[in-house]
């Protein structure tokens, strides 16, 4: 018998729903809903069965405060349909204290130029303001750090929402990978006077760039630097590269460089030279430049065309072969022609067809023929 009570308790523990960490200390599990929660969603209109469905276990915490939430939010502008979106995506807003909400919304609006902005960030990143009272403290010392660099307000905003992490951990690990770009900049010849836009426009192209090891930065530039790029190379590198290079590790680099020199059958400068045109190909995996080179190559393409105009890999197979029949209908001979009409993103190719099919269709202008006039 006891061993029977022992085995259904064990089940029952597996299908009990963790809650996060972050929410533990203050929120206790039922194994019943709470009815208060459940009819003040109601009331907001929330979906209650995608709640149940996705994220249940909010619905049996107690305390909840989703009265509060819903008049927070309403107190910054939101509208009944944002409110029950937000509530929807992000139920464990509802488990937030009144208090600590107060003290995150003033810590937003140091940087948001008014409410609607930060309505529209909350939108879009819920779990970055509904975040735990103990992280206050880290983010409070992030933004007066960023705002210390004299960054655009615009962009602690964006890194805040769009990667947090970085603003709840200490302060000193943001600052050590930043100086570790800075000094990087410094150090490949960068103009001081231009610094503070080129760290900005590389936070803000990839914000988790502050979560890497400052030490993979290190080691990616110097393996570069050992392949033969000059300082003035690797600034350009690093820059077109968005902070993504210290998502790279010399390993599968130098597997993605072997891979693409043997395929084009080019010299080390001319490999240099085209990952500087497309260094993307410094981070696509050996199978994934197998079957984009292969879907060039059988859609008539040459190795000299792709030589020529590397971004064109950057493109999936998919989309090159649906832009040369769109080409090949109106008589548009790849094989002949230059890639760059194929090249870009979605708008610069329509933009270039239009063009093209422009062209073909405007008549051409005889200096001969005779010109009508009034008879």
């Amino acid at each position: 018998m006891l061993r029977w009570i022992a085995a259904s308790l064990c089940l029952r523990c597996q299908h009990v729903p963790l809650l996060p960490s972050n929410l533990r200390a203050c929120s206790t599990l039922s194994s019943v809903e709470n009815q208060q929660t459940v009819e003040a969603l109601y009331e907001l209109s929330v979906d209650i069965q995608k709640v149940r469905k996705l994220k249940g276990w909010v619905l049996h915490q107690t305390p909840a405060y989703t009265k509060e939430v819903a008049c927070l939010l309403r107190n910054m502008g939101a509208s009944s349909p944002i409110i029950a979106h937000i509530l929807v995506v992000h139920p464990e807003a509802v488990l937030c204290n009144p208090e600590q909400l107060q003290a995150q919304q003033q810590l937003w609006m140091s940087v948001c130029r008014n409410h609607r902005e930060l309505i529209g960030i909350i939108e879009k990143f819920p779990a970055s303001f509904f975040t735990a009272s103990s992280h206050h403290e880290n983010q409070r010392n992030n933004i007066a750090y960023f705002q210390s660099l004299n960054l655009n307000k615009r962009i602690i905003t964006k890194l805040m929402a769009s990667a947090p992490q970085s603003f709840s951990r200490p302060v000193e690990q943001n600052q050590l990978m930043v100086c570790t770009l800075q000094q990087a900049y410094r150090e490949l010849g960068g103009d001081e006077a231009n610094m503070k836009i080129w760290l900005q426009k590389l936070l803000s192209q990839n914000p988790f760039v502050l979560l890497k090891p400052p030490e993979m930065l290190r080691q990616n530039l110097m393996f570069l630097k050992d392949k033969g790029f000059t300082t003035a190379e690797l600034l350009r590198l690093l820059s077109k590269l968005r902070g993504f290079v210290t998502e790279l590790n010399p390993d599968s680099m130098c597997r993605t460089l072997a891979f693409s020199q043997e395929t084009i059958g080019c010299s080390d400068a001319e490999l240099r030279e085209i990952i500087l045109e497309c260094p993307a190909l410094l981070y696509y995996p050996e199978s994934t430049l197998a079957e984009r080179f292969e879907g060039l190559l059988s859609s008539g393409i040459s190795m000299p065309q792709i030589i020529k105009t590397p971004t064109v890999l950057e493109l999936t197979t998919q989309i090159v072969k649906y832009r040369i029949h769109q080409l090949k209908i109106r008589g548009y001979d790849i094989s002949t022609g230059s890639l760059d009409i194929i090249n870009g993103t979605k708008k610069d190719f329509e933009m270039s067809f239009g063009k093209l099919q422009l062209r073909r269709e405007r008549p051409l202008f005889n200096p001969v023929a005779p010109l009508k006039g009034d008879d």
